[in-house]
This record gives C-alpha cells, sequence and structure tokens, in this order.
C-alpha cells in the first residue's frame, strides 16, 4: 500500500521537518556556535516580548527557535521542489 502524495507533505511538514529543526539545533550546538546565536530569533522575541511588558519564560525563546529553523527547512524544501519541478 502506497501513501498519497498529500499524506506524505503532511508527514514531511508536521514530521520531519520539526525533528530536522531540532537536529540542525543541536548540530550547531555541538559544533561550536555559540547558543546566544543559535538562539538569536527566541532571544529576539523574548526581548520584544519583554519590551511590551510580558514577561515570557524561556520556554517561549527555544519554540520560537524551533518554529524559525522549520520554517527554512520548510522553504528550503518548498524551493528545491520548485527548481526541480523546471
Amino acid at each position: 500500500m502506497v501513501a498519497s502524495p498529500t499524506v506524505m507533505r503532511v508527514v514531511a511538514l508536521f514530521v520531519v521537518a520539526p525533528i530536522g529543526a531540532a537536529v540542525v539545533i543541536s548540530a550547531l550546538l555541538l559544533f561550536g556556535v555559540t547558543p546566544h546565536l543559535v538562539f538569536l530569533p527566541g532571544f529576539f522575541v523574548r526581548a520584544r516580548l519583554d519590551a511590551l511588558g510580558f514577561h515570557a519564560p524561556n520556554a517561549v525563546g527555544v519554540l520560537t527557535t524551533v518554529v524559525f529553523w522549520w520554517a527554512i527547512i520548510v522553504l528550503v524544501w518548498l524551493a528545491a521542489r520548485k527548481l526541480l519541478r523546471t
């Protein structure tokens, strides 16, 4: 039984890409990139929330960073698909 292309796209977006984001973050930290640089999107969001008067926990920064890397992976995947189709 072969899964439909739509199911495969959903699995790629919501299973493979988030795992890929976590792997990218872990690899960057493993290879010596400073944590402040790896988690820069999260620091940025937390700083903006603090400027607005909201105290955000560290989890907000971590989730923001994972979503940022997830978006990069998805954008690269979409660009690669478009290039391969033409």
